[in-house]
């Protein structure tokens, strides 16, 4: 069962009590106020329905207040007893009173099935609310507890990844202080190997000094021995610097002859050609002027050769006389 069926069931309970309450009401109240009137003054005979009313609203507020203690789980002790019981007695009383008075046992026994039906009704109502109440405690005494368990399951796995953080944050610092002192170790190592180094330096320097003392006069000689090696193997190195050096001039000016006695044979195959038939492309042309000037060849016998104008053929000679000018002549033209 849940609280859904909880509610329906207390929910049915109230509708059902409240219902029998204010019937019995009001069957009392339409029972009793004859009997009221006829023993009553007849000045107050408008007062008969007061009792009835006076003896049901305490009626209600046992009702009422039975369930509210039931809702809370409490008990009101023998007052709320006494005041039940005697309300339904009442009532039990003022309906079968008339009936009673007269001997009709019938009488008796119908008008006293509302009142003692409000009296059960009350003590079973009250029963029923705290049966309910009861397993409302129950019910959540076991949401409690399944609550309360679940925050210890969740506070658990928080503990849990709370711990393997803190052993994965150890392990990480663990490993950290085993790098740091392996680093420790290879510095110590380090720095070992570094003072026996020194320490071997100092101990190779005293034995060195030791021994420089002790063959001072040799090493003098063996150093004019090396200072007589030195300049022998200066003197061989210079003289094989120089001889590298002349061989280099020597290729260098076997080269220039080699380009001359080229240019030349180029030169003189261009000018003993002959007399060009027409006029020759440019190119071929400045070639042959080229040529021409180099081997010291008069303009007209040049301009033959190419078969260009005398006048063009002076000024290729100009500008082998002046390289400068001839080269800003031709950007000019170009330019043109």
């Amino acid at each position: 069962m849940n609280a859904v069926h909880v509610r329906s069931a207390e929910k049915a309970l109230n509708v059902g009590t409240w219902l029998i309450v204010f019937g019995a009401m009001l069957y009392s109240v339409l029972t009793v106020t004859p009997l009221m009137a006829d023993h009553t003054a007849d000045r107050w005979a408008w007062t008969a329905p007061i009792l009835p009313l006076v003896v049901d609203a305490a009626v209600v507020i046992v009702v009422k207040l039975d369930d509210v203690l039931a809702r809370l789980g409490g008990h009101g002790g023998r007052w709320p007893i006494t005041l039940r019981w005697m309300t339904g007695l009442m009532t039990l009383v003022l309906n079968t009173a008339d009936s009673a008075l007269r001997k009709d046992l019938v009488g008796v026994a119908v008008h006293a099935v509302a009142p003692l039906l409000l009296i059960v009704t009350a003590e079973t109502s009250l029963a029923y609310r705290r049966a309910i109440a009861h397993a409302v405690a129950a019910l959540e005494a076991e949401r409690k507890a399944e609550r309360e368990q679940r925050e210890q399951a969740a506070r658990e796995r928080a503990a849990q990844a709370r711990a393997e953080a803190r052993e994965e944050r150890e392990h990480a610092a663990m490993l950290t202080r085993e790098q740091r002192e392996h680093e420790a170790c290879l510095a110590r190592e380090a720095a070992e190997r570094e003072e026996r180094q020194r320490r071997e330096e100092r101990e190779d320097r005293q034995r060195a000094e030791a021994a420089e003392r002790e063959i001072r006069e040799r090493r003098e000689r063996e150093r004019e021995q090396r200072e007589q090696e030195r300049l022998r193997l200066e003197q061989q190195a210079r003289q094989r610097a120089e001889a590298e050096q002349r061989e280099r001039a020597e290729m260098a000016e076997r080269e220039r002859r080699e380009r001359e006695e080229r240019a030349a044979r180029e030169r003189a195959a261009l000018l003993e050609r002959g007399p060009a038939d027409s006029k020759l492309p440019e190119d071929e042309a400045r070639r042959i002027v080229a040529a021409a000037f180099e081997s010291g060849m008069p303009v007209r016998q040049a301009a033959e050769l190419c078969g260009w104008s005398v006048g063009w053929v002076s000024q290729r000679y100009a500008e082998h006389r002046e390289p400068d000018s001839g080269r800003c002549a031709e950007l000019a033209i170009a330019g043109q």
